[in-house]
């Protein structure tokens, strides 16, 4: 049996199907001498194409478009061929053909894909975390009609330069409406929720490789902000007489002392409050974002904010310990707190969970295993970005050093003196 194969891939137009000043391209697979020719679903005119190097002509924008697209099925096709090759196939130009187009009811693009990932995950996943999912797939929409003038993109057609380009385009995109550019990180998340939905593809078998499996996110290190020990104090301490900035300002510090995200914090119902085995108070809920079981001691701050909202009426009316407000609202509502309190830091809500992880807890010697499992994190990784290195903290740490040292250092042998 022959074991060595010859193979080819040339584009070629079809003048003779010519309208309104566009011909249809075809793409030619040629196996030890036997072709098999695939519909495109592409047309360019046919003085922007190069007959005789099969491309488009690289003088003209419309020539230039098209390579960029045909590069991308070149790589797409001579991967299925290779994967043939891997599988001890008995290869043929039909067999390329069938396994690139996944013909019949294999064939799947990538709207198919991004739906179906949304509609399983939609009962599984937070809210916000399928609206950020959505974002994505509208990206990838606009995507695939900006750069392959078409609305269908078959997963067969993916490679490692479409999801470069689609890099691209994110870092390029400009919003219409009030929205700020996208950052690097948001890129890259972008980029991560994009190949979740490929990995799945791939394990459904839609696809025949991973075209991420080279694909490195490029995510930057974001120091996250929190409160020191002074400016929590000036924020608890601080007079306010508006009764809308002292509700946000309780609810705010009231995470500072438990960790809880504004999701989280907005459900908490008195039924979620439960009295522990010491005897004390504890919190008893889940994380909406992860569904973890998040179980922590109520500190006499915390205590006594709760407290003070046991007759509200607007708490009462929704069955909640704290009167309802949108995390909109309340980021607006913190930064003219930071204002009131001199403050000079990007204060959002989330910098309550980061002070509680850090200053609050952290910092006072609390074991980051307690630590990540009050903030109800599932692995230890997602707390260690917590523990920095706070001059309070190193401080101490070197004064207790310098007791233990005596103040004399430590000898050449490596005893203390």
């Amino acid at each position: 049996m022959k074991t060595v194969n010859s193979f080819g891939i040339y584009f070629t137009l079809k003048p003779e199907k010519e309208k309104d000043g566009k011909a249809p391209l075809y793409l030619c697979i040629t196996v030890n001498g036997k072709r098999a020719y695939i519909a495109l679903q592409q047309k360019i005119s046919p003085k922007s194409w190069d007959t005789g190097k099969g491309l488009g002509k690289s003088g003209s924008i419309e020539g230039k478009a098209i390579n960029v697209y045909l590069e991308g099925v070149r790589a797409s096709v001579t991967d299925t061929y290779k994967y043939l090759q891997l599988e001890k196939k008995v290869i043929t130009a039909e067999l390329v053909k069938s396994a690139w187009l996944r013909t019949g009811d294999d064939e799947h693009t990538l709207d198919q894909i991004s739906k179906y990932h949304n509609e399983m995950s939609a009962g599984v996943l937070a809210q916000g975390t399928m609206k950020n999912y959505y974002t994505t797939q509208r990206y990838m929409v606009e995507f695939v009609k900006k750069q392959f003038k078409r609305k269908e993109f078959y997963l067969s057609e993916l490679n490692y330069k479409f999801i470069q380009d689609f890099e691209i385009f994110l870092r390029n995109h400009q919003p219409v409406d009030h929205q700020k550019p996208l950052t690097n990180n948001g890129i890259m998340k972008h980029l991560e929720r994009f190949r979740k939905m490929i990995n799945l593809a791939f394990r459904l078998e839609w696809i025949v490789r991973d075209p991420f499996e080279k694909f490195q996110l490029k995510y930057n290190r974001v120091e996250k902000e929190f409160l020191t020990a002074g400016e929590l104090a000036a924020l608890e301490q601080k007079e306010i007489s508006l009764p809308r900035l002292a509700v946000v300002r309780d609810i705010f510090v009231f995470c500072c002392y438990t960790g809880l995200a504004f999701v989280d914090v907005m459900n908490l119902k008195p039924q979620n409050i439960v009295v522990g085995q010491d005897g004390g108070f504890w919190i008893n809920t889940n994380r909406q974002k992860t569904t973890i079981p998040v179980n922590l001691p109520l500190l006499a701050r915390p205590q006594n904010i709760m407290d003070q909202y046991k007759e509200n009426i607007r708490a009462i009316a929704k069955g909640t310990i704290f009167p309802q407000l949108s995390n909109q609202k309340m980021n607006s509502y913190l930064k003219e707190l930071a204002e009131r309190c001199d403050i000079c830091k990007n204060l959002t809500f989330h910098v309550a969970r980061h002070t509680f992880a850090t200053t609050v807890t952290l910092v006072n010697s609390v074991p980051i295993e307690t630590v990540s499992k009050m903030l109800g994190h599932t692995t230890i990784r997602s707390t260690q970005v917590y523990a920095r290195v706070i001059e309070k903290k190193v401080s101490e740490d070197m004064a207790t050093l310098s007791l233990k040292l005596g103040g004399q250092g430590v000898k050449s042998t490596g005893t203390l003196s």
